[in-house]
């Protein structure tokens, strides 16, 4: 046990941990360069489901629209 009595741990002094003003500003810069990194991963991803969306939505070019009903009833989209 560190103190010997409750009374000693309630009362034990506090710590103070000095850092200089270059620890800290780099320290914050990695955190903003983390951060940057975490929004560049994300943004790749939403490209990528943005892309996979669009592909989904884009008609295809073999078959007009109808085209496929069509093709079963053995008319043509007019008529």
């Amino acid at each position: 046990m560190l103190y010997p009595s409750l009374f000693d741990s309630f009362f034990a002094p506090t710590r103070v941990i000095v850092v200089s003003e270059e620890r800290l500003q780099q320290a914050e810069r990695e955190a903003r360069q983390n951060q940057l990194s975490v929004l560049d991963n994300r943004i790749e991803e939403l490209t990528k489901y943005r892309t996979s969306l669009v592909k989904q939505l884009e008609p295809s070019t073999s078959k007009g629209v109808g085209g496929d009903l069509d093709a079963m009833d053995g008319g043509t989209h007019d008529g």
